[in-house]
């Protein structure tokens, strides 16, 4: 029986407002990055119709992806595969590393700071923002983005894939041991003042509430003959990442020590691999036998799925 996974994915099909694009990079990332990165855009309007994601929203995301370089099209005759992009693909792997970790790395203690010119237009700023924003950057007394364990190397290489390469020159990454004023702020007090760490606790205790419930429906198979299980299985696991992936977009990926004591994160990040266990093997045969290329290929699932929440 899958009563809870049937009611999650009929909530999923009744919202008022469908983000396909953002849906179409989860899957991209979960199921279709891992199997080449590649498919067909027939199979992909196949494979979301059971999420009542209609083709003409499919078709108008795909081709903002491409103009944002996530996506390049490869043409098969009067098909089309659409593909990741080489700056896809960095992102991709970027998010990776944090959806699939078992947990936070360790802290060096020391932020990572991206100081930018007063002398930067307002509008250039505020896409500034929310693209480091989205790569978990906090913002310090409303004068410098912090983060305790950024590469800003990759950081600005994101920028750069972003369209936002000519802000660099603007810009200047520093690293500083602390950021403690003389009114004896601790570092704790620097990432309460720097990320909504209330909000995004209430997120992750909604996320676990979700989807804790479900992982008794799916417990850890070596084989799945049914092909409704292992559809529904497919469409649970893009569901699971999706909302996860979303809940990580805002996360930035504090140390433990920088947490409050009892942060939920980790009851999800939990809940999830456990979930992801479970789904594995019945979605892996779904999409060993339905992802397509535009040539009529089957795709075939490289190594790296197997490391998925092992790293």
């Amino acid at each position: 029986m899958t009563e809870l996974t049937d009611k999650r994915i009929q909530r999923f099909c009744r919202q008022d407002r469908m983000q396909a694009g953002s849906l179409i990079i989860s899957m991209f990332g979960d199921a279709i990055y891992p199997r080449g990165g590649a498919i067909w855009l027939g199979c992909l309007i196949r494979l979301l119709a059971p999420l009542q994601v209609n083709e003409r929203l499919i078709r108008t995301a795909i081709y903002r992806l491409v103009k944002e370089d996530w996506l390049v099209t490869q043409t098969q005759g009067r098909r089309s595969d659409y593909a990741l992009s080489a700056s896809g693909i960095k992102r991709i792997e970027e998010a990776s590393k944090a959806i699939y970790a078992s947990q936070s790395p360790p802290w060096d203690e020391r932020w990572r700071l991206l100081l930018a010119a007063n002398a930067m237009a307002k509008k250039d700023r505020e896409r500034l923002r929310k693209a480091l924003v989205w790569q978990g950057f906090g913002m310090w007394q409303n004068q410098v983005f912090v983060h305790p364990g950024a590469d800003l190397h990759v950081a600005l290489s994101l920028l750069q894939g972003e369209g936002l390469g000519h802000l660099q020159k603007h810009i200047w990454p520093l690293t500083g041991d602390s950021l403690l004023s003389g009114a004896g702020v601790t570092n704790q007090q620097v990432a309460t003042l720097s990320w909504d760490l209330a909000q995004l606790a209430h997120s992750y205790r909604q996320f676990v509430k979700t989807y804790r419930p479900l992982v008794d429906e799916w417990p850890v198979k070596k084989t799945c003959k049914d092909h409704v299980q292992n559809e529904k299985a497919f469409l649970l696991r893009l569901l699971l990442i999706h909302d996860y992936r979303r809940l990580l977009l805002r996360d930035p990926a504090l140390p433990q020590k920088l947490l409050p004591g009892d942060w939920p994160g980790q009851a999800a990040r939990t809940v999830c691999a456990r979930l992801y266990a479970g789904l594995s093997v019945p979605s892996e045969t779904y999409l060993q036998e339905h992802m397509q290329l535009a040539d009529g290929r089957l795709t075939n699932s490289l190594s790296l799925f197997q490391n998925r929440f092992r790293i």
